[in-house]
């Protein structure tokens, strides 16, 4: 299976025809290729879609109308239309428009018209990212500048210097920022911005659909603290949110607000022809069903228009994807002559100023290619791109669809290609595109009431603001946990309110985007100790052990030392032929079973199954080792031992219980149970995500042929967050939909014997029956379900 580099490169491009071709002639050229063609699985020519206006609303002021015809906006599309009289009459409103069909105007226009009739209003807006900040920043300020009123826009965010901050305290109409300082910056010290809450008439919060799972619980709380605050001093500000399509906006935006919400989706945007490749790499094993590799893929494709001058976009699933793609297509533009620094990488990580440079080298066209985690998946304007090229498939169909019109944003035909691995999410998308183009898309899911981050945003509220006894939190009464705040000596009550007691400030130690709040500090060595980039606290351990290769935008430097105390790495630019990948393996413990149903006694599925249960679990995650992978070839070349903490969560689980006679029954039938429960739970791992907005990292799966709860046969899911975030307990109310994908998965895949595709890369101990005794456990239990 090892892969000949020499095949990779397309030198026949060198010997292209000169000048920038249209991507369809690029497409052309590869269906005419005998290396390509085969591989095209599904093609789709979306066509384009000419615009649908709407009236400008009466009470728009006119200089806002006339500012926005200067900046050449003539028209409102007819979703701006609609989002913008919601707003204008109070309503809180969530736009659900594709990329680039100018959601910004929804909110823009109803909050400037507000501050041109009441110079003392003031709104906050809420971005995702300091970079999409930044880059809407200057949108609304160049608006407010046509606008000739006196409108101060500022940035809040890390960045922002002291002398700056103290000015827009005092006079700053918008206050652009993230949840992060508005949750540690802004809300603990509101006595500071008085004039800000006491006049707050708009709240924007865009990419809703970012804020899911860990985030999403942690803004809904942030948001519950503003709200109070807004009360407090006698604001009742309106909430406006646009985000990319969703099967559940409205029901998002209100479990994050709290507040009723007018739903705009219809989106009247013009929009340019997109063709749609799903593209199935060969099979360079056909026993095991294995495919060439996906970055190897992606760097064929991609050199195939960077070369020829054609704006790409490559979106990898992780850190490592990244900076390994980038190391590829540096070295193929090499060996193509071609300028490698046009291409680069781009994912958190990387030191703010390098990133703003490379937002700004692809919008000027210098950067032809950048490969990206989901980092540039938002709206930052990085302008017209020509191509889109998703690494695997990225884990939702949101999600898709939004790296997809990162490319096209000109009018002009583009071009998105979908390349598959061999995982079997991979491979169901290209048995089935229709799931792409024809399914809503997922649901996103919060749990403001998880009891850990319910609790250390309790903290932060008393902090603001003593807390009656008998005050609502939200929709929440957390009269319990104010009173084990108090005995725990954390608050004080003192009358009818709850006070903070301690001196710690409680912010500083919540961190909104899950996992531990200290960041780790990248140091090169070899340059004076030059910081180089932060690391966060959940990946550290995987990427930053000793001797780890930690790859920087193409260059590989080697980690001399971890020091874990100090949160630091301390690094060394060396050239190597490979990278490094760490493994690790869990233990889990039942807690508590706080549901349990049990199978509807005439159905197949009983004689199998004893029960499904939700509860409560404790994991414990050891890293032991990491294996060294060459470059080019994808060849294993060594391992080396990982010396860090051991990783604990007491966290949410759903987990399906067989009957003890499960193993002599598959052994009876021929099969081995092991085989059947590891296929099984990797079935699970990839068909969650088809109905939960989530990513397949943030939950885990395990089998086990004798759980250590009770001595069964189980397979466990959980949440991989203390407290859980509501994916396990979904699958709880869910589990028919996701058991009926994954029996559709393993039937439909064309191995003989269990592949990558549908089972996973297990090692089969039977012959060649772990893929049918993986068929016959997922049959048993969809035909019947639980009580």
């Amino acid at each position: 299976m090892i892969e000949d580099p020499n095949d990779l490169i397309p030198e026949d491009a060198i010997h292209a025809a000169e000048g920038r071709p249209s991507v369809d002639v690029v497409i052309e050229e590869l269906l005419a290729h005998d290396g390509f063609k085969p591989q095209f699985a599904h093609i789709r020519r979306v066509l384009p879609r000419p615009a649908k206006f709407g009236a400008w609303p009466e009470k728009l002021h006119p200089d806002l109308v006339a500012a926005c015809r200067k900046r050449g906006i003539e028209n409102l599309y007819s979703h701006q239309s609609a989002a913008i009289e919601h707003a204008l009459a109070g309503r809180n409103t969530v736009t659900i428009t594709p990329t680039a069909s100018g959601k910004t105007q929804c909110y823009n226009l109803p909050v400037i018209n507000g501050i041109m009739q009441d110079p003392e209003a003031r709104a906050i807006y809420l971005f995702p990212t300091k970079a999409l900040s930044h880059d809407q920043y200057r949108e609304v300020h160049d608006l407010c500048t046509e606008s000739g009123r006196e409108i101060r826009v500022f940035t809040y965010d890390g960045d922002t210097p002291p002398a700056t901050r103290r000015a827009l305290r005092a006079a700053g109409h918008i206050v652009v920022t993230n949840p992060d300082m508005l949750h540690c910056g802004i809300l603990p010290h509101h006595t500071n911005w008085v004039k800000l809450f006491e006049n707050l008439k708009y709240v924007v919060i865009d990419e809703l659909h970012q804020y899911r799972g860990v985030f999403g619980s942690h803004l809904s709380n942030v948001l519950r603290r503003l709200n109070r605050l807004a009360e407090f001093y006698g604001a009742k500000p309106v909430f406006l949110a646009s985000s990319a399509t969703i099967a559940n906006p409205k029901e998002l935006a209100e479990e994050l607000t709290e507040k009723p919400f007018e739903v705009v989706a219809e989106s009247g945007a013009p929009t340019g022809e997109k063709v749609f490749v799903f593209y199935n790499p060969p099979v360079i094993n056909a026993e095991l069903n294995v495919r060439r590799s996906v970055r190897q893929e992606v760097r064929r494709l991609a050199l195939r228009f960077i070369s020829r001058g054609l704006q790409t976009i490559v979106f990898g699933r992780s850190r490592l994807d990244v900076e390994v793609m980038t190391t590829y297509l540096k070295r193929g533009m090499t060996r193509l002559h071609r300028d490698p620094t046009t291409v680069c990488g781009y994912r958190s990580g990387y030191l703010p100023t390098e990133r703003r440079a490379i937002e700004e080298g692809v919008k000027n066209g210098r950067i032809v290619g950048v490969v990206s985690t989901n980092a540039l998946e938002l709206g930052v304007d990085i302008g017209g791109l020509d191509v889109s090229i998703l690494a695997a498939w990225p884990g939702t169909v949101a999600s898709a669809w939004q790296q997809s019109g990162r490319s096209g944003r000109k009018g002009t035909t583009s071009v998105t290609i979908l390349v598959a691995g061999s995982s079997p999410l991979d491979q169901f998308m290209m048995n089935h595109p229709e799931f792409f183009f024809e399914k809503s898309p997922e649901a996103g899911i919060v749990n403001p009431d998880n009891l850990q981050i319910l609790t250390s945003h309790l903290k932060c509220a008393a902090f603001e603001l003593p807390i009656l006894v008998k005050e609502k939190f939200g929709e929440s009464s957390p009269g319990p946990i104010l009173q084990y705040l108090n005995d725990e000596r954390v608050l004080r009550l003192s009358g009818d309110r709850f006070h903070y007691a301690n001196e710690a400030y409680p912010a500083e130690d919540v961190s909104l985007r899950g996992g531990a709040n200290e960041n780790f500090i990248v140091l090169d060595t070899g340059n004076n100790n030059r910081v180089i980039a932060e690391v966060d606290y959940d990946s550290a351990p995987f990427i930053l052990h000793d001797d780890a290769i930690y790859i920087h935008n193409g260059k590989t430097h080697i980690v001399e030392k971890l020091d874990w105390d100090r949160r630091t790495a301390y690094v060394r630019a060396k050239r190597v032929d490979y990278y490094t990948d760490a493994e690790s393996s869990s233990n889990v413990q039942v807690l508590e079973v706080d549901l349990e149903n049990a199978p509807d006694p005439a159905t197949p599925r009983a004689a199998i199954l004893e029960s499904k249960r939700f509860g409560d679990i404790s994991v414990a995650t050891v890293i032991r080792k990491f294996k060294k992978v060459k470059f080019e070839t994808q060849e294993s070349i060594g391992y080396g031992p990982v010396n860090v903490p051991q990783l604990e969560i007491q966290t949410e689980s759903t987990w399906l219980t067989f009957r003890g006679e499960l193993v002599q029954k598959m052994k009876a039938e021929g099969y081995d149970a092991a085989e059947g429960l590891a296929g099984f739970a990797n079935l699970l791992r990839n068909t969650v995500p088809l109905f939960v907005l989530c990513d397949p990292r943030d939950f885990s799966v395990m089998s086990m042929v004798r759980s250590p709860f009770d001595q069964r046969p189980a397979v466990f899911l959980w949440d991989r967050y203390p407290g859980g975030i509501g994916l396990a307990r979904k699958l709880f109310t869910s589990e028919s939909q996701v058991l009926a994908a994954s029996l559709a998965m393993v039937r439909e895949c064309t191995c003989e014997h269990g592949c990558p595709a549908c089972i996973g890369a297990q090692v089969d101990r039977t012959g060649g029956n772990a893929r049918a005794a993986t068929l016959w456990l997922a049959e048993r239990l969809v035909s019947g379900g639980a009580k």
